[in-house]
């Protein structure tokens, strides 16, 4: 089914806050949630390894990856939103932004997803596991090269990225079919810009710094497993050559 919303916002500006309101007023939704952890969604992986490894601005059989979805925002579908929007022509932009300002987006960018980069350990599992290869891959070439153009080392140059983000969406999408969201607004701005009725109950509040710091403490663990598990091989091996060698 073609997409109606497209998510335009970088990852960390309350997409997940998004994404939950989305799904509760009926917009089935695409985010990293469903690819990382909706076991059906597993096969996607390979299909964004296909689109991280091509040209900005190729089209994909978008259906691929969006058939059960209306809706789609947070990486990595934020990262080709100009290709979906080509590809979905009557679709609504959400521009989403961090309530609390740019220099607030780089912090909580840099304290959880971007442990993909800046971990040790998590370079230890792209090198010794097939899984972690081609994740990381996906996640290095289509979210931090390609949407964020290398500049998360350098705190100046990716703010001044983000603030150029918004104004290039802001010159390629129609007011009339942007709405540029953050999630402290509440219901009313994303309900009129939908077109549908505001809902009883607070508008969705995810504040998940805990559940990557739970991550981040797995993707250790996995990596020190793996060195143990190298070291353990290593040594036997060198005992084993000891041995031969003292027999000879």
């Amino acid at each position: 089914m073609p997409l109606k919303i497209i998510g335009a916002g970088f990852g960390r500006t309350g997409t997940t806050s998004l994404y939950m309101a989305l799904g509760q007023l009926g917009f089935p939704c695409y985010h990293m949630y469903e690819l990382a952890f909706n076991k059906a969604n597993r096969p996607h992986f390979e299909f964004w390894r296909k689109v991280a490894n091509t040209p900005a601005g190729t089209q994909h059989d978008w259906e691929t990856v969006f058939a059960n979805y209306t809706a789609a925002v947070d990486n990595p579908a934020c990262c080709v939103w100009q290709e979906l929007l080509a590809a979905n022509p009557d679709a609504k932009v959400i521009l989403s932004l961090h309530p609390k300002g740019p220099d607030a987006w780089y912090d909580s960018t840099i304290e959880t997803i971007y442990f993909t980069e800046s971990m040790w350990q998590f370079k230890v599992l792209k090198i010794a596991t097939p899984f972690g290869r081609k994740q990381g891959d996906m996640l290095t070439k289509l979210i931090w090269q390609r949407s964020h153009q290398g500049t998360m080392t350098d705190r100046a140059k990716a703010i001044a990225h983000y603030q150029q983000h918004i104004e290039n969406v802001k010159s390629a999408v129609p007011a009339d079919r942007l709405l540029i969201f953050s999630a402290d607004q509440g219901w009313g701005p994303l309900c009129a810009f939908l077109g549908v009725p505001i809902p009883d109950g607070a508008f969705p509040s995810a504040n998940d710094r805990a559940f990557f710091q739970k991550n981040k403490t797995g993707v250790a663990m996995a990596a020190y497993g793996i060195l143990a598990l190298a070291a353990l091989v290593a040594g036997a091996a060198l005992y084993g050559a000891a041995r031969l060698m003292a027999a000879i």
